[in-house]
């Protein structure tokens, strides 16, 4: 069994250069699992890690799509699979680092995202049958092809009952299948899995200082080259925090002020559900930052906890 070490945690909270010490203390290389540093040319607003933050350290699925592109965290765990045994075949220690929960996810737990994504096709059908022969119908669909289903959601919970019944279509396997517990957690990796924490409002703190960075690093002159790129608003890349943000004030529906301020109220809320999903799995270890006096305080802890990975 592999091992693989997982950092995660909020936006701004410092996962980039504490991920990057443990790695030259336990010869590792870093696979990034950030939904908005996967993007080329979105470097000032996905805070990407520079070269020289590296420090020599290789890192994997960084700067790789295009922003016209569309990327799946189906699509991630192909990608990251890969450098994986890359990095193994070295003899090296594979890090997950990141805060995007559902790439993290697409690994270390036992479902195929590509088989169980989503049809959008045949989930607006089934919302159409609903309003022409009624909840009970479509509810009754899914007694024929999942009965614990059926007898788990109630009627009235339309989307569930959808959502069960767009599985069964994607795989043909039942919503039970999926959440077997015996079965989501046999994945051939032997887990580390640490996600860094800290007082909420300290955290807010950093997570407008950050903002602020972008502003004078240049994000308004980055979405300006990207909407000259002809990168628009329906893009998957320019929906993310800061991106969108900008091109409404360029598009002259918001002050600078109020962007500025959107983003800042934006990354808050997505810290606030990225927290609320890491908290899910009881596979990880937290790690509290306020009890540290320093970074390198962090890194010893979390070393201690990985004596058996050491290269």
């Amino acid at each position: 069994m592999k091992d693989l070490f997982i950092l995660a945690g909020p936006t701004a909270i410092g996962k980039t250069s504490i991920s990057i010490d443990i790695a030259k203390r336990l010869n590792g290389e870093i696979i990034s699992a950030d939904s908005m540093q996967i993007y080329k040319y979105m470097n000032v607003g996905s805070a990407k890690v520079t070269e020289e933050e590296m420090e020599n350290v290789k890192h994997y699925l960084i700067d790789f799509v295009g922003p016209k592109e569309k990327f799946s965290a189906s699509e991630f765990k192909d990608y990251a699979k890969d450098a994986i045994d890359n990095i193994w075949n070295k003899n090296k220690l594979p890090m997950l680092v990141g805060g995007t929960g559902l790439y993290i996810n697409s690994l270390i737990y036992n479902y195929n995202f590509t088989e169980a994504n989503e049809d959008k096709e045949f989930r607006h059908y089934l919302e159409q049958l609903a309003k022409e022969k009624g909840k009970g119908y479509v509810h009754n669909l899914l007694k024929e092809v999942d009965i614990e289903s059926y007898n788990n959601i109630h009627l009235n919970n339309l989307k569930r009952v959808i959502r069960a019944l767009e599985v069964y279509h994607l795989t043909g396997k039942k919503m039970s299948e999926y959440k077997s517990s015996e079965d989501i957690y046999n994945i051939p990796y032997n887990l580390k899995y640490f996600v860094l924490n800290m007082d909420r409002q300290k955290l807010y703190d950093r997570i407008d200082k950050r903002v602020d960075i972008m502003m004078e690093k240049g994000l308004v002159k980055e979405v300006i080259k990207l909407r000259d790129m002809g990168c628009t608003e329906e893009m998957q890349s320019m929906k993310g925090i800061g991106y969108k943000e900008i091109l409404y004030y360029l598009q002259g529906k918001i002050s600078l002020d109020e962007a500025v301020y959107l983003i800042k109220k934006g990354s808050r809320n997505y810290a606030k559900r990225q927290l609320t999903w890491f908290r899910k799995d009881n596979r990880v270890t937290w790690v509290d930052k306020d009890k540290f006096n320093s970074d390198d305080e962090v890194v010893n802890f979390i070393l201690k906890q990985c004596s058996n990975m050491k290269k």
